[in-house]
């Protein structure tokens, strides 16, 4: 399977284990004193992959189970707009 045919949880996955090995690099990189703009280099990769995967997890979100609160216009309209102004909050 190709990147461009995973499912959003897969795509998700694959990139939180992007940042797992960024993350362990920077890690490896402290304990062994690199150089500090070096080691601020890998944290800003471990940032921005952080941020895709974010992404793609809000994305799909709002393709799924936003859309699905919507069309219902119970109290889950409500509840998913609670929901999203709580993610836009913590996300910068």
């Amino acid at each position: 399977m190709t990147k461009k045919n995973l499912s959003p949880r897969e795509d998700v996955a694959r990139r939180l284990k992007i940042v797992e090995g960024h993350l362990r690099k920077t890690i490896e990189m402290v304990e062994s004193g690199v150089y500090c703009v070096d080691v601020l280099q890998q944290t800003s990769a471990v940032r921005s992959a952080v941020k895709k995967a974010e992404e793609v997890l809000l994305a799909n979100h709002l393709n799924s189970c936003v859309v699905r609160a919507m069309q219902n216009n119970g109290a889950g309209k409500d509840k998913a707009v609670l929901e999203l102004m709580q993610i836009f909050k913590k996300i910068d």
